[in-house]
């Protein structure tokens, strides 16, 4: 639970610890053990007004399996719970109306068990669990890959009634961009020759994902990029097709797809994002708060 929500813009600090339990200062062993009434948990500080509590109920949803009081995934036990601790009256509100639109949606048949409760004491975990998923960055992936937990998203969180809604609310062009990962036509496109100040963002959320000041002409007739505007908001995925294996950029928190990166840019790094227009929204300077 700390590689979702870590280094996004507005995220203070991520902290694997304890809470919800009976003892005081307990160890991961004895969390283990089942003993102390803890649950594994991260305590997140966060700047409300770069990301909103409202988004990080609705990363955190997409995390989990809410429907599961044993546990989660192959990690079965109480200290597994899933669970949402909440710090004052607003964010208990907060939680209980997302945890209802959750349940209305219909995205789960089965009831959303997830509690929310009165955050207690947080222990923070021993050292050797802080980062893990950067620690042991192999292990980790393993454990993604085996526990269920991606499968498990991905079929929950990217539906055929996802892409119907998406299809609804996009043109054909936009939609084949960023849910199919088509590129559009090169000099055809609303930001390829753009040279004004801004910033440009996700096209769905509103994320700043580049800066106008690192865009350059690359010849090609699609925006071009020497950097991402530096909050890990953009990923990069592995593209197959063609016989030929891509480097595939993906919006991290709405997953959609933005282009390709390329090795031929300025500078040393010879990076170049190639993104297409389709996927971003513009924010001239002089309209930014």
């Amino acid at each position: 639970m700390v590689s979702p929500f870590d280094e996004l813009p507005g995220i203070v600090s991520v902290v694997s610890g304890y809470t919800g339990g009976h003892t005081e200062n307990p160890t991961y062993d004895e969390v283990a053990s089942e003993t102390t009434g803890h649950a594994e948990a991260v305590r997140i500080v966060f700047e409300p007004e770069i990301f909103p509590y409202k988004r990080l109920l609705e990363l955190f949803w997409q995390q989990i399996d809410p429907t599961d009081a044993g546990g989660q995934f192959q990690d079965r036990g109480a200290s597994y719970r899933t669970a949402i601790f909440t710090s004052n009256d607003q964010q208990r509100k907060e939680a209980e109306a997302s945890k209802r639109d959750l349940q209305k949606s219909g995205r789960f048949k089965s009831k959303i068990v997830t509690e929310i409760t009165e955050a207690g004491p947080f222990y923070p975990a021993e050292e050797e669990h802080q980062d893990y998923y950067k620690r042991s960055f192999g292990h980790y992936r393993l454990y993604r890959q085996h526990s269920g937990r991606d499968t498990f998203i991905h079929e929950h969180w990217d539906t055929d009634r996802d892409r119907e809604r998406l299809r609804q609310q996009l043109t054909e062009t936009e939609y084949n961009v960023m849910i199919r990962g088509d590129m559009e036509t090169a000099f055809d496109n609303a930001y390829w020759n753009e040279t004004r100040p801004g910033t440009y963002v996700d096209r769905l959320s509103g994320d700043p994902l580049f800066d106008a000041a690192d865009k350059y002409d690359a010849g090609d007739g699609w925006p071009a990029f020497s950097k991402t505007s530096g909050s890990r908001l953009v990923k990069r995925e592995a593209a197959l097709g063609s016989n030929t294996v891509r480097t595939a950029l993906v919006s991290r928190l709405t997953g959609i797809k933005l282009g390709y990166l390329l090795y031929d840019g300025p500078g040393d790094q010879r990076l170049h994002y190639r993104v297409n227009s389709a996927a971003l929204r513009f924010v001239p300077q002089d309209e930014m708060e």
